[in-house]
């Protein structure tokens, strides 16, 4: 008989946890569609659960004493403050608890100038500055500091919000969620972060519908920072189109890779820093290049005709997202300025969240903030190009938009060049002109489109970027490519590569202009006419 009650008991509990995970991967996983007729009221701080400990994607925060815990509507975790983190696992470490076997070569050849000899591993920051200096992690390029290597005990107040990673070991690799494998840590320009969480800290409960304001909004008090709700969301300005046969996402009941564009957004997007060094491999989208082609499929895929509560899934992590870069650029970061590929898909995760939410500053950031700098404003322009095009790309560092400086007048404005008179040394010409091929205008198209879809030229505040996105599409190039590779002794082009304008990376972005760009009033020929230098 006691037997049995002790297998009863064990099952129970066993079936307790299994609910408790279950429930926890459902959260996760499903979103409702708040709206303001289903509006949900902020629980009592005593309905709360008391928990000594919270985890999420492989990291776990240990409370000094039980705290009343919370989810925010992405799933990300907020604590009832004042608390105290006690300790998290993986155990960050900080100085010589680093031992030199585990430094990767990048380290080693910068130990002499290694700031005050720390390194370190796992590390959290509590607060993190919207700009480009992070301390997670030793092996990042440009922006360590060792000052923001935060280890436990922690203590947080409402208004706080702390960033943990988990660190790559040596000689380790991780993909990323979107485009090419990862490197091993200390290659390239590969980040030696495999992944973060951020746990926030607010005065009081808070709605189910909640964002999580954005990591770097870490003002005194929750009245103080603007939480937005999931309720605001303003879904009906979104189009319901259908999608294009054969394009690379179905509708769920063909087959939907949903899942895959959920998995590339879900994740707290970590990107104070620039060229990918500090960005978390398993978060999200390394280069520029293919953040501006995530944001374009997901822009799309936003503005297709599917179920509700399937499109909520993408949309509430989507503007996520776009609330961490606003955060950023409130706080005065000075943006993803144009670099090749590096600057690109940054803008427009922010315009497109302050058109939902109804915040007309955060639906315009660059007329809020005129200084902040983007790679797809800064890399067009108007001007007068060889080709006889009336808008240009503006080169690998192209001009600044708010004062028109070019910060490196070897990457900038070359266009206006015929191909015979490029500089010979890989610099401004040559090197500009495969970047603009292979690296950036393709993956701006399906954010321009989703834009124009939803009468947002005026919130981007920059004209050149549409026109030359219309240019990229439209303009015959088969001759133009025939010129340069004469000119440059290059190979020709094929008609089919995405580098040849009027393609894009993803199919689906292509087909979606073909099928919607014509039903848009904006005619697709404004490249060809002069618009000033």
């Amino acid at each position: 008989m006691g037997r049995t009650v002790m297998r009863f008991a064990v099952l129970m509990w066993a079936a307790a946890v299994i609910l408790v995970v279950f429930a926890e991967a459902v959260r996760a996983d499903t979103f409702p569609v708040y709206t303001q007729e289903n509006a949900p009221q902020a629980p009592e701080l005593e309905d709360l659960p008391l928990k000594e400990r919270v985890s999420q994607y492989g990291i776990t925060w240990i409370f000094e004493e039980p705290v009343r815990v919370g989810r925010f509507v992405n799933g990300d975790y907020w604590v009832v403050g004042p608390v105290v983190v006690r300790d998290i696992d993986p155990r960050p470490r900080v100085g010589d608890d680093v031992e030199d076997e585990e430094l990767d070569q990048r380290e080693r050849d910068s130990a002499a100038r290694q700031r005050d000899g720390r390194y370190a591993r796992n590390a959290s920051t509590l607060n993190p500055p919207p700009a480009q200096r992070v301390g997670y992690d030793s092996g990042i390029r440009n922006w360590f500091r060792p000052e923001l290597a935060h280890t436990p005990p922690i203590a947080m107040r409402p208004g706080d919000s702390l960033v943990s990673t988990i660190s790559l070991a040596q000689g380790e690799g991780r993909d990323f969620p979107y485009k090419r494998p990862g490197k091993e840590r200390g290659t390239g320009d590969n980040s030696p972060v495999r992944t973060a969480a951020v746990l926030t800290c607010v005065a009081e409960p808070l709605p189910p519908d909640a964002f999580r304001p954005g990591f770097t909004d870490h003002r005194d008090s929750d009245a103080e920072r603007r939480i937005y709700l999931a309720r605001e969301l303003q879904r009906d300005l979104l189009p319901a189109l259908e999608p294009p046969d054969g394009g690379n996402f179905q509708l769920s009941n063909r087959g939907s890779d949903m899942d895959f564009w959920v998995r590339v957004f879900e994740r707290p997007w970590i990107n104070t820093g620039f060229f990918g060094f500090e960005q978390p491999l398993e978060n999200m989208p390394h280069y520029g290049q293919w953040v501006g082609q995530a944001q374009s499929v997901a822009g799309l895929i936003l503005c297709l005709n599917i179920e509700p509560e399937e499109k909520e899934r993408l949309l509430i992590p989507f503007v996520q997202v776009g609330i961490d870069y606003w955060a950023a650029v409130r706080g005065g970061h000075p943006g993803w300025q144009g670099w090749g590929g590096h600057g690109s898909g940054r803008k427009f995760p922010i315009v497109l969240s302050g058109i939902l939410l109804g915040d007309d500053e955060m639906a315009s950031p660059t007329v809020t903030f005129p200084e902040v700098n983007f790679g797809e404003d800064n890399q067009t322009m108007y001007g007068e190009a060889w080709t006889g095009a009336h808008v240009v790309f503006a080169g690998h560092s192209g001009v600044h938009h708010s004062t028109g400086e070019i910060p490196r007048r070897q990457w900038g404005p070359y266009e206006h060049l015929h191909p015979r008179d490029w500089q010979e040394d890989g610099l401004n010409g040559r090197q500009s002109e495969a970047y603009r091929r292979a690296n950036s205008s393709s993956s701006w198209v399906g954010q321009a489109l989703v834009l124009r879809l939803l009468g947002g030229e005026d919130r981007w505040a920059h004209d050149a970027f549409f026109d030359y996105v219309d240019r990229w599409m439209t303009e015959d190039d088969e001759e133009n490519r025939q010129i340069i590779a004469d000119s440059r002794d290059w190979p020709a082009l094929p008609d089919q590569s995405w580098m040849v304008q009027g393609n894009t990376w993803e199919p689906f972005v292509r087909q979606m202009w073909d099928l919607y760009r014509g039903t848009v009033e904006a005619p697709t020929d404004g490249w060809t006419r002069p618009r000033g230098e």
